[in-house]
């Protein structure tokens, strides 16, 4: 009983200190979209060039979600997260030194991207590591809450700093809350059970189907089964591929409105940068609501089953973008209302396709690389709305944004319904 109840306290620690480290990511990240009105005002650049700055960063970020995706299932989630959120940090206080030279923020921003790439796939694998099957639904989505907590803390943190001192305090403050954070993980982290004591949790796994929380005490080592094993259990699942281009639709609209909506606000609904961060916040608050529904409906109603519950989530997400730039500007409760609806059908779905599904798909062993081929697939949509956005707002107006995010909720309904009838207990083989 002892073993049974030092394994359950390891886990809570690993998950909540994953949880902390990557809602910690997100400061140095969506800071970034309160920072903009502040610097295209002082230095009169234009949305499409900004855009262009976000696009870099996207791009990097989903080659290094294809990289770094497979190097995590080798190294382990407590180098890979550590040195991305580290590097991030110092390139975030680089930036605020930038002064709006174009090829300077370019090339800061598409660093950053890089770098942070290191962090969701790692810690995917990471709790795959630690919770066996049966458990890993349920903690995926509230996994999925630390992004969404972290944007929602970013946009609180950089508008009051931005309100008080300027735009280039969105990135030096949260620069040094994400050292101190980094570092805790680097000195704390372990990869699995393993590296802890404990049995593979293949282990843990056999004695939860038999009635049993105590282990063996076998234990053996994390192993790294080989480039080969990953890359094959990657590009050789359909499933993993509807998965990945169902979230290239569906982060065209969640980075419409994580990296513009600020924007919006401050430029169609006149509020102030500070309030229209604020305002955002309703956003991610909502979508950590939707993580957690996702994650009990696939289970509760869908036997597991992700695709049924995402499928119609993206729908009513089309539809919510559709409703929301018809809300009269002066009605600031329904238009919170819409939002918090947006955010709710956003981070539902996102959070099943990015955290439950490659731990389902690529299990514990390609975990890391199933995560980095999916998200990096869905930075290519971030990469398309970042400068496409810009473009379109400005080439147009803001309802060609609209209809651009649209277009990407519900192509991704469409593509996540062919695995509506995909079960997890189709799933074979020696590791899960």
């Amino acid at each position: 009983m002892k073993e049974g109840r030092n394994i359950e306290c390891w886990r809570n620690k690993i998950f909540w200190s994953i949880w902390i480290s990557y809602a910690a990511y997100y400061l140095c990240r969506v800071n970034m979209s309160v920072a903009l009105p502040g610097i295209m005002k002082e230095f009169d650049v234009s949305k499409t060039t900004m855009g262009v700055v976000l696009s870099a960063f996207f791009a990097t970020y989903a080659a290094g979600q294809f990289i770094n995706g497979q190097i995590g299932d080798k190294f382990g989630g407590r180098t890979m997260i550590s040195m991305g959120i580290l590097t991030s940090a110092v390139l975030n206080l680089i930036f605020g030194f930038t002064n709006g030279f174009l090829g300077s923020m370019i090339l800061v921003w598409a660093l950053n991207g890089v770098f942070q790439s290191m962090g969701w796939s790692s810690s995917v694998k990471t709790v795959a590591n630690w919770f066996p099957l049966s458990m890993r639904t349920k903690r995926a989505g509230m996994l999925g809450t630390s992004y969404q907590f972290g944007s929602a803390a970013s946009w609180a943190l950089s508008g009051f700093v931005v309100g008080m001192f300027g735009w280039r305090w969105a990135f030096f403050i949260p620069a040094i809350v994400c050292a101190v954070i980094g570092m805790n993980w680097l000195i704390f982290g372990k990869n699995a059970p393993e590296e802890a004591g404990f049995s593979p949790v293949e282990e843990h796994e056999k004695k939860n189907k038999n009635g049993k929380i105590t282990l063996n005490g076998k234990i053996s080592k994390d192993e790294h089964l080989g480039f080969k094993f990953t890359l094959l259990r990657v590009l050789t699942k359909k499933r993993i591929w509807a998965a990945a281009l169902a979230l290239c639709g569906l982060n065209v609209i969640r980075y419409g409105f994580m990296d513009w909506a600020p924007t919006y606000l401050f430029e169609v609904q006149k509020a102030a940068i500070s309030t229209a961060a604020y305002k955002a916040l309703i956003i991610p608050l909502a979508g950590i609501l939707g993580a957690l529904f996702a994650a009990y409906a696939a289970e509760k109603f869908f036997a597991k089953r992700k695709a049924p519950i995402a499928t119609i989530m993206l729908f009513l997400l089309a539809i919510a973008c559709w409703v929301f730039p018809r809300v009269p500007h002066g009605d600031w409760m329904l238009s919170l209302f819409v939002m918090a609806c947006i955010g709710f059908l956003t981070y539902g779905p996102h959070v099943l396709i990015v955290t439950a599904m490659p731990m389902d798909f690529g299990s514990r062993k390609a975990a890391a690389s199933a995560t980095g081929f999916i998200d990096g697939w869905g930075y290519i949509g971030a990469a398309l709305t970042g400068v496409g956005t810009g473009w379109l707002v400005d080439t147009f107006g803001w309802n060609a944004a609209f209809y651009f995010w649209i277009l990407g909720a519900v192509g991704a309904g469409i593509v996540m319904s062919v695995l509506w009838a995909y079960n997890i207990g189709e799933v074979k083989g020696k590791y899960h």
